[in-house]
């Protein structure tokens, strides 16, 4: 094993974590468990065995709910350092028993960094400490809890410890041998190459041959011919422990371990190059999730951004066709524009000054000033009537999808226009109108421009380029058409004689521009809430690179 494997199991451990699985995929689950579990394991037991290969070996006792995995502990060390029921629901505390002269190797951090350690019992969720004189120096038996729990903790426990074990004496009994949460725990002791010895737990003298060779046969099947199987009969306690005769089979794995140092470190090197093999090949299975993670988000991604697109062709197809023109806009453009005053006004300022003062006498806003917030309301109301239906579109496409469905769920409003939308259109529609003004002005700047552009005013030549943006009859009906039409050759008549031909037509092309680039934001950012829920849930492209990258380092360094 090279020198540089601890960092490149660090590096892995670090990418692992970095990589998000959250979309209901086919395999995601799957994906997030053993992701889970390569962290665990490195974190729990590759990087403190590599630290100190003396160390004790370490021997999870587990298995499932009132197998005996606790008698059969006191049983081996010879008293009760487990009570019996100590791990039922009632607790989480798991049981580490080993020689007291091996006391310093678990005091720390050195396994399990994550839980505390007490002695003496008491304390939920820590390490119990037990030394016992009952075994050897170099081996440890840490009593798990139950891995079907009713506790969710305390099988996410027993899992995390059994990740750590050097090798796993895994407690079933003759009555539920074939059970399938087990079994899950078995294969994954075959996949993370963990040594493994069973101890069939209560079998019944006449079930003495059957029952075990059905276990030795299901082990093959699962690819764990090697794995031994000790048979414990059926018998009674004496003072809670399982009598000599009845615990001789796991008594003679105990002290052939306990006598044979060479045979405990062969057991951790067996464990240790098993787990290191199996890295890749678990860590591929992330990185393919990781791939459809992003492929579906991708696809969800898509359908939002088609739906947002779509909804930006609606606002320009409404801003180009004159549809903005009508009600409210087109009563006050006829107003400004319309009576022909406007012209009237080039050539003397008197009507304009009487319409100021008219304003000032009665309290009424000037024509102008009605012109600018009809268009400001017209405009945003286009806006947010296309956000809307993109919100709409783009929930409808998610909800067809299982991730996209999963992704919404639990949310509101995602299919109404944001509540951002509505302010953020207020502020660039001024915002938009305040760029016109200032073009107007930057084009006014020419003697002759000034003295036109004085007689009608920046703001109402800014609002005659804003109504020249949608001045085009397509989308009016009727009356209408005839009144825009004839308003839109009055707009053009007063901005040539202001400004001339071409800069009409510059004015006209920048405004709209400017707009269209404002509208395309704020399409943007209603649609960003879309983006967020996929950037809480999916890797980020560079973590998968990384991922891949760090597998590949274990492949050499391994």
């Amino acid at each position: 094993m090279r020198s540089d494997l601890p960092a490149a199991l660090g590096r892995l451990r670090d990418d692992l974590h970095a990589v998000r699985l959250g979309l209901v995929l086919p395999g995601a689950e799957e994906a997030r468990r053993t992701k889970d579990d390569l962290v665990g394991q490195v974190d729990d037991y590759l990087l403190p065995r590599l630290a100190q290969m003396d160390a004790p070996a370490l021997i999870v006792v587990g298995g499932s709910t009132g197998a005996g995995k606790s008698t059969l502990l006191n049983s081996l060390v010879g008293s009760v350092v487990s009570p019996a029921g100590v791990l039922r629901p009632t607790t989480r505390a798991p049981v580490l028993a080993f020689h007291p002269d091996d006391l310093e190797w678990f005091e720390g951090a050195r396994i399990l960094p994550g839980l505390p350690r007490a002695s003496g019992g008491g304390q939920p969720g820590a390490l119990q400490l037990a030394p016992t004189e009952g075994l050897p120096q170099g081996l440890a038996l840490l009593d798990s809890p139950d891995i079907d729990s009713v506790l969710a903790e305390n099988r996410a426990l027993a899992g995390q410890l059994l990740a750590a074990a050097d090798g796993w004496l895994f407690v079933t009994t003759a009555a539920r041998y074939a059970d399938a949460v087990p079994w899950g725990f078995l294969r994954a002791a075959r996949d993370r190459g963990t040594a493994l010895s069973l101890v069939l737990n209560r079998v019944p003298e006449d079930a003495g041959r059957e029952v075990p060779a059905h276990l030795r046969r299901m082990l093959a099947d699962e690819g764990l011919p090697e794995a031994d199987v000790l048979v414990i009969p059926e018998t009674p306690l004496a003072d809670g422990l399982l009598p000599a005769p009845a615990l001789a089979p796991a008594r003679a794995w105990l002290d052939d371990l306990a006598a044979d140092a060479q045979a405990r470190a062969a057991l951790v090197r067996r464990t240790l190059r098993g787990a290191l093999a199996s890295l890749p090949a678990r860590a591929a299975l992330v990185e393919a999730a990781a791939v459809q993670q992003l492929s579906a988000a991708a696809e969800l991604r898509a359908e939002a951004d088609a739906a947002y697109a779509a909804a930006g062709r609606e606002v320009e197809a409404a801003l180009r066709s004159g549809s903005l023109l009508r009600g409210e806009v087109l009563a006050r453009w006829h107003e400004v524009v319309g009576t022909g005053d406007v012209m009237r006004a080039l050539e003397s300022r008197a009507g304009w000054a009487r319409d100021r003062l008219k304003s000032l006498l009665t309290g009424k806003p000037a024509a102008d000033d009605e012109l600018r917030e009809a268009v400001e309301d017209r405009v945003e109301a286009v806006v947010r009537a296309a956000a809307e239906r993109g919100a709409e579109r783009t929930a409808r496409a998610w909800r067809d999808r299982a991730a996209g469905q999963a992704l919404l769920d639990g949310t509101t409003g995602l299919d109404r226009a944001s509540a951002e939308l509505e302010a953020g259109a207020e502020e660039e529609v001024r915002a938009w109108q305040g760029v016109v003004f200032d073009l107007v002005r930057e084009e006014g700047g020419s003697k002759r421009a000034t003295a036109r552009l004085a007689s009608l005013g920046v703001n109402g030549a800014g609002l005659t380029v804003m109504l020249a943006v949608f001045a085009q009859t397509g989308g009016l009906t009727g009356a209408e058409v005839v009144v825009a039409g004839g308003t839109s050759a009055v707009a053009q008549k007063v901005l040539e004689a202001i400004f001339g031909d071409q800069a009409v037509r510059t004015l006209a092309a920048q405004a709209r521009e400017d707009l269209f680039a404002r509208v395309d934001r704020l399409l943007r950012e209603d649609a960003a809430r879309f983006d967020v829920l996929l950037d809480g849930a999916v890797p980020e492209a560079e973590s998968f690179a990384r991922l891949h990258e760090a597998v590949e380092a274990i492949r050499r360094a391994a």
